[in-house]
């Protein structure tokens, strides 16, 4: 991993106590280049602001670990209650979602000194021995605190991109930096006979509730992509009608490009009859051979039924994925867009596939509000595979299901493409 500062990250955590200390450091470090006006802003309500963050994901461990489990903890501030929980309606009142940017106290500083105030409470907590709960039961919470705080290094990263996109000075997070763009390879298919196969996390390691459990899915034989769909790719689509043909799109999808004046994908314009596109790194011409990114499931549905194919359903890319193929994010390589690989299954973008976010056979949340951690979610929205260039190496695993409405674009989403056989 490598930072806005330039510094490599040290080895991956062995346990959860050391997986806590370098999974809060790293939050630091991807907030360090940000002055306290940075910290507030929002610019959307799917977005929060870099310091709400910072704040909801020290929440996380005092309301589900601290607070339940440590004789004598005392919260630093009761309000912080309300200010920073999320969703978790078992865990008390909320601030407004939409609201999250007005919140100018507590300050910067005072975020920061909760954070410290929790992180030595967990340190003393485990030094002692004093938490009140079975040894795995404990590891088990902080594991999963963890990995909460891993997706929200993803949302404070892709979130402050939308905020800073509003800014017409079009500021870099990143200082920018030469890259070394891989000529697209050719594009090429992977056989794959399908047949009754098993999905779903089953085995030792961390995953969500909604990965599992295990179970059996029948697929007919298919053939999946080698390669993302490119920018160049994009280009073609969009020169040829893409956007202004209504038979190419579902329904809903028309009217929500017609309500948007879609043209192009977020965060693109044209200049001197080049195509630009702004990046944490600030703004840079469109490469053609870079995935495309930041497009809805409308549009990648559309694409798909342009270039005759379509996009695989999630137990397709499951079934193809190999967890040793795991290569290329931007906190390992420097880099924000996705120049990494340009074949392989993972860590450039998110990919769309055309399964509904859903719970799998057997399926059952676990009991109180840490239940409501995804199971809530199963409702119209269509999951991703694969992992972007913001995505944590260690939330790298061939069962990971995010899940975004399918009007959303202001993540790392991209698409590869599928054909039956």
């Amino acid at each position: 991993m490598i930072y806005p500062d330039g510094q490599a990250e040290p080895a991956p955590a062995s346990s959860a106590a050391s997986l806590f200390n370098s999974v809060r450091t790293r939050t630091e470090r991807l907030v360090a280049p940000l002055n306290d006006e940075d910290m507030g802003l929002q610019s959307m309500e799917d977005a929060s602001p870099p310091k709400w963050h910072l704040a909801h994901t020290t929440w996380f461990f005092e309301e589900f670990i601290l607070k339940p489990s440590l004789p004598g903890y005392r919260p630093k501030d009761e309000r912080f209650a309300v200010l920073f929980n999320s969703y978790y309606v078992q865990a008390g009142p909320r601030h407004t979602r939409s609201k999250r940017g007005l919140l100018s106290r507590p300050t910067v500083s005072e975020v920061r000194s909760y954070r410290s105030h929790v992180e030595e409470a967990m340190r003393d907590g485990l030094s002692r021995d004093a938490f009140a709960l079975e040894r795995d039961q404990l590891e088990a919470l902080i594991t999963l605190g963890c990995h909460h705080e891993m997706q929200h290094q993803e949302l404070l990263v892709t979130d402050l991109l939308h905020a800073f996109s509003y800014n017409p000075l079009l500021p870099a997070f990143f200082e920018p930096r030469p890259v070394d763009i891989p000529l697209k390879p050719e594009t090429s298919w992977t056989r794959c006979d399908g047949g009754l196969l098993k999905i779903g996390h089953g085995g030792d390691g961390f995953a969500y509730d909604c990965e599992g459990p295990r179970h059996r899915v029948w697929l007919d034989p298919y053939r999946l992509c080698d390669q993302l769909v490119t920018n160049g790719e994009w280009i073609a689509f969009m020169e040829d009608g893409g956007y202004d043909t209504q038979t190419l799109w579902l329904m809903e999808g028309w009217a929500v490009r017609e309500q948007n004046d879609w043209d192009s994908p977020l965060y693109w314009w044209k200049q001197d009859g080049i195509w630009w596109t702004y990046t944490l790194q600030g703004p840079r011409p469109v490469d053609l051979s870079a995935p495309v990114v930041h497009v809805s499931y409308y549009e990648a549905d559309a694409f798909a039924r342009w270039s005759g194919h379509r996009l695989p359903t999630e137990a397709e890319w499951e079934a193809a994925a190999e967890p040793t193929d795991i290569e290329g994010n931007f906190l390992e390589s420097g880099h924000y867009m996705p120049f990494g690989r340009r074949s392989g299954l993972w860590g450039d973008v998110w990919q769309w596939t055309s399964s509904a976010f859903s719970p799998y056979p057997g399926f059952t949340p676990p009991e109180g509000a840490i239940g409501e951690y995804n199971g809530k979610f199963m409702v119209n929205q269509m999951v991703l595979r694969g992992g972007s260039c913001a995505t944590p190496e260690l939330q790298m695993r061939s069962s990971y299901r995010t899940f975004f409405y399918p009007h959303q674009r202001w993540q790392m989403l991209g698409l590869r493409l599928a054909a039956d056989l």
